[in-house]
């Protein structure tokens, strides 16, 4: 199963202020990992600053790809995820870091010989996860929770992972906010990960 095209729209302004249409078509970045076949990353859009300046720059997603948002910025893509295989389950651990590498956060992987998935990580981030097409499980340290197309899932900075166990390719959509553990958390991490 394969899924549409994205086809995105980046608005602007003309040299009198009035709105235009600088980009509509399709994206300039689609990325196809070889670390885990079947899974593309399907690149928007980003931001590196809050306030976001309001201009008519070039495209900020063509380059390499880059798991996190930029600091005090955000980042939205789509990433199509294949089923979940055997192989995959009893031999991922080893073959994530270079995965995390290709998407340019080696850092990010969490993964363990006891952990729940093979793709646990975690970023520094508020990301909105919203399941498009086809079922996901969320994956977290003790518990797992099921997802359908509208669920949408807050991912606050914590261990996670997401586990297609449907059988069918799923879509989902991501928007990634910079963020900060307050202190107690970090400190919590910082002992948990000692």
């Amino acid at each position: 199963m394969s899924f549409p095209d994205i086809h995105r729209v980046v608005t602007g302004h003309d040299a009198d202020g009035k709105a235009v249409a600088i980009l509509d078509g399709p994206l300039a970045t689609v990325v196809p990992l070889t670390a885990i076949p079947g899974t593309v990353f399907h690149e928007v859009w980003s931001t590196s600053a809050t306030p976001v300046s309001i201009n008519n720059d070039t495209d900020p997603t063509v380059g390499e790809l880059v798991l996190p948002p930029p600091g005090n910025g955000t980042r939205i893509r789509f990433v199509d995820i294949p089923p979940d295989t055997e192989d995959y389950l009893a031999n991922g651990a080893g073959r994530m870091k270079d995965a995390f590498n290709e998407i340019g956060d080696e850092a990010a992987s969490t993964v363990k010989t006891d952990s729940p998935h093979p793709l646990m990580h975690r970023t520094e981030s508020v990301d909105y996860g919203i399941v498009i097409e086809g079922a996901m499980t969320l994956v977290l340290d003790d518990s797992e929770v099921e997802l359908r197309e509208g669920s949408v899932v807050v991912q606050r900075g914590t261990n996670h992972a997401w586990a297609n166990r449907s059988g069918n390719m799923c879509r989902m959509l991501f928007v990634l906010v910079d963020g900060k553990y307050e202190a107690e958390i970090a400190a919590a991490l910082d002992k948990r990960n000692g």
